[in-house]
């Protein structure tokens, strides 16, 4: 039996046909194709192009699994920057598909968990489980244009999905550093209040080197010129990041200060979330930043932030982290839940 996963975003859409694998419990990929959301008017004719053109010689597929980079509600979604309105209930007549859902794009890395191959991640931190708790208990975090968590309770291959909006939990400065950036933002930002996401996201490292750059002693470095194009491009936003980082590898000592203080940031947040679920089946790192960050998540210095919780640090070193390294994770995962539908 065939089925159809989706991962669907503001800015680009993922869809694949996978195949149960006889020799395998993990979903086999057969083929995939990536669209641009911007080059299409509605995301039935992504839907109709890629059956018709691209599933001609194989297996029509039975089950669909969408996730959508938004809420969903009663099985439909609206992606509010592409006016898109998607119901699983039309797709499913229109389609002649037996089961869809709709699923929000981060609730739905929890069904990809317990399908996970070893080369789709690496282990930081083994974790040793104390007498009394569950392995069943998993969360899984990921900084990309947001900052995003989900919950879940896995046993086997049986999961439970708790969706959560944690990445707006308020940040909360741990040194001068962070206390200054902190007002910087809410001043520049013109908010009331810091979320965690405001720092520790992909438009979080930029505005950490916003704030950074805005002061005397930078004045002169080349990075200024990047800082002072944004106030006439938001979409170079998305390009920060990378260039802080590839700067940062190259030696950069002011990149380097500044991709250091957003790598603080999410240690310490990480070690929050870890203590709010107590999640010892496992902590699971993914999102867009996870694999390149890998070196930098396997660091002494990060781990021990992470774990720098005062009187629970003995709970934190307890718990397994493991950083996601497939890039297409959401889609794996969308097929994990499609092939159990």
């Amino acid at each position: 039996m065939n089925f159809l996963a989706c991962d669907l975003g503001g800015t680009k859409v993922l869809i694949g046909i996978y195949e149960k694998d006889i020799y395998s419990k993990s979903p086999k990929l057969l083929l995939k194709k990536k669209y641009f959301s911007a080059e299409w008017n509605s995301f039935d004719s992504i839907i109709e192009n890629f059956l018709k053109e691209e599933c001609k010689n194989i297996t029509y597929p039975l089950n669909a699994c969408f996730a959508i980079a938004g809420p969903v509600k009663n099985n439909s979604a609206k992606i509010i920057n592409l006016s898109w309105n998607i119901a699983g209930d039309d797709l499913k007549r229109k389609y002649n598909f037996r089961n869809v859902e709709l699923i929000n794009d981060f609730g739905v890395l929890v069904y990809g968990i317990p399908f996970l191959n070893k080369n789709q991640f690496e282990t930081i931190q083994n974790g040793e489980l104390h007498d009394g708790f569950s392995r069943n208990f998993h969360a899984i975090v990921g900084a990309g244009t947001g900052l995003g968590i989900a919950r879940g309770i896995i046993n086997g291959t049986k999961v439970q999905v708790l969706e959560s909006e944690g990445g707006h939990m308020e940040f909360s400065p741990r040194s001068q550093v962070e206390w200054e950036l902190k007002k910087w933002l809410k001043n520049h930002l013109k908010v009331e209040r810091i979320s965690c996401e405001r720092i520790i996201s992909g438009s979080g490292l930029s505005r950490i080197a916003e704030w950074r750059l805005s002061k005397p002693d930078t004045i002169n470095h080349p990075f200024q010129r990047i800082i002072k194009e944004l106030k006439f491009s938001n979409n170079l936003r998305k390009k920060i990041p990378g260039q802080i980082c590839e700067l940062s590898n190259k030696g950069d000592i002011l990149m380097k200060e500044i991709e250091g203080i957003w790598l603080e940031a999410y240690a310490s947040w990480l070690g929050d979330v870890a203590v709010h679920e107590l999640c010892f089946g496992g902590l699971w790192i993914s999102g867009g930043t996870a694999s390149k960050h890998l070196k930098n998540f396997k660091s002494d210095s990060f781990l021990k932030q992470l774990s720098n919780k005062g009187r629970l640090i003995d709970i934190v070193k307890s718990i397994p982290i493991n950083v996601i390294l497939d890039e297409e994770f959401g889609l794996y995962s969308a097929a994990c839940r499609a092939k159990m539908l």
